[in-house]
């Protein structure tokens, strides 16, 4: 269900390559367990690992390894620029829901949902909810952002409107796409002002260059 009638913009952040730099931080196990070099393998080209050298059986080991032995999930890089940006279109008073297929394999899932949660928190990244499911076009939200291209494929089939947050491995994706968190920003808020009509979004964008880290720390305060 659509959350449009409630009256609010509602955002679905995928996590993995648009928030979290997953690849980065798996990359180090990946290239213990193969001998090739990290910088190597983060120059990968698809999203499958294919170029890692990885089958499917020794990926989930070395996965399974890193989530729940190693905890992954709770150090892994953020991307930058995106709490500043998710911030602000927040203050706007953009619904932010993190949309992550975390859960997909039958193991680690208090690992997963903890770190993910305590991930969130320790990077200031603010949200109003979660979920944690593959198939995002149930989540009905108004405004989608995601790497992955059979998510995007997929989303863009129930016409939902979706911003590819540039990877190496979506590039024959047609756009709208986002380089970095200051394009899909701006992307996110030109898709808000179309949706709230002559409703009006009532402040405007705030410059793009500012970076208040205190504003951050205080309204993060406020969330739900």
């Amino acid at each position: 269900m659509s959350d449009v009638g409630l009256e609010r913009f509602v955002l679905g952040v995928d996590l993995d390559g648009v928030v979290a730099d997953y690849p980065g931080g798996f990359a180090p196990y990946a290239a213990q367990a193969t001998g090739v070099q990290v910088e190597d393998l983060v120059a990968r080209s698809s999203y499958n690992f294919d170029e890692w050298g990885l089958d499917k059986e020794t990926y989930e080991e070395l996965h399974k390894f890193a989530v729940v032995e190693d905890r992954l999930l709770s150090k892994l890089p953020v991307i930058d620029g995106c709490a500043e940006a998710l911030w602000r279109l927040s203050d706007l008073g953009v619904w932010i829901r993190v949309i992550t297929h975390r859960l997909y394999v039958n193991w680690g899932h208090a690992e997963t949902v903890t770190d993910t949660v305590n991930w969130l928190d320790e990077h200031q990244i603010p949200y109003r909810d979660i979920c944690f499911l593959g198939n995002k076009p149930e989540v009905g939200a108004d405004c989608y952002i995601d790497d992955a291209p059979h998510n995007v494929e997929a989303l863009r089939a129930h016409d939902c409107y979706v911003i590819t947050y540039d990877q190496s491995y979506n590039a024959e994706l047609d756009p709208p796409r986002a380089r970095n968190w200051v394009e899909a920003e701006q992307l996110i808020f030109d898709r808000y002002v179309e949706w709230s009509g002559p409703r009006g979004v009532e402040v405007p964008l705030p410059g793009l260059e500012r970076e208040d880290t205190a504003r951050i720390a205080r309204n993060r305060a406020h969330l739900v």
